[in-house]
C-alpha cells in the first residue's frame, strides 16, 4: 500500500479518496472514526460543562427524557436524543442494546447468556448491562459471532 498526500488548490475543499480492492471493516471504522472525531460531545455534571471523548463512553442511556453518557465512574448529561447518538456513533463501535441504551462494544469485557434469549454485557468498569432479546442478533453480527440474515 502507498499513501499519497497532495496539497489542494486554494479554495478547494479537502478530499479523501480511498482506492482499494475490497474495503474491510477496519478501514471503514478508521475512516468513520476520523470523520466523527470532530463531533462535539459536551457533557454536563453538576455545575461543570465538560468536552467528552466518545471513545471513553461506556454507554449512553435515556431516562425520563434526558440522555446520559456513562464514563468509567462519572455520569454526564448530554444534549442529544438517543437516536441521534445512535446515528452518529453506530458506524463506529456503538450498538443499540435496548430501547433506552446504546453500548460501546470496545468497553464490553465479556457476554453471558440470560434467560429468555437476553445477554448480559459485563463492562470493563464492572457494570453490567442487559442486551434485550430484540437486539442480541445485531450485537452478535457486529461482533462477528453470527452471520447476517
Amino acid at each position: 500500500m502507498r499513501i499519497i498526500i497532495e496539497t489542494p488548490q486554494p479554495n478547494d475543499e479537502d478530499v479523501v479518496i480511498v482506492r482499494c480492492a475490497s474495503p474491510d471493516q477496519r478501514l471503514i471504522s478508521m475512516l468513520l472514526s476520523y470523520q466523527t472525531a470532530n463531533t462535539e460531545l459536551t457533557g454536563y455534571l453538576d455545575d461543570k460543562i465538560v468536552r467528552l471523548n466518545y471513545q471513553d463512553v461506556f454507554y449512553f442511556e435515556a431516562n425520563e427524557n434526558r440522555v446520559f453518557a456513562y464514563y468509567h465512574s462519572d455520569v454526564y448529561e448530554v444534549k442529544y436524543k438517543l437516536y441521534e447518538l445512535e446515528e452518529l456513533f453506530m458506524p463506529l463501535d456503538f450498538v443499540r442494546c435496548s430501547k433506552s441504551m446504546i453500548v460501546n462494544m470496545e468497553k464490553i469485557e465479556y457476554l453471558s447468556p440470560l434467560f429468555s434469549g437476553k445477554l448480559e454485557a459485563h463492562l470493563k468498569n464492572g457494570e453490567k448491562v442487559v442486551i434485550s432479546r430484540q437486539y442480541v442478533h445485531t450485537l452478535k453480527v457486529r461482533l462477528g459471532i453470527e452471520e447476517v440474515d
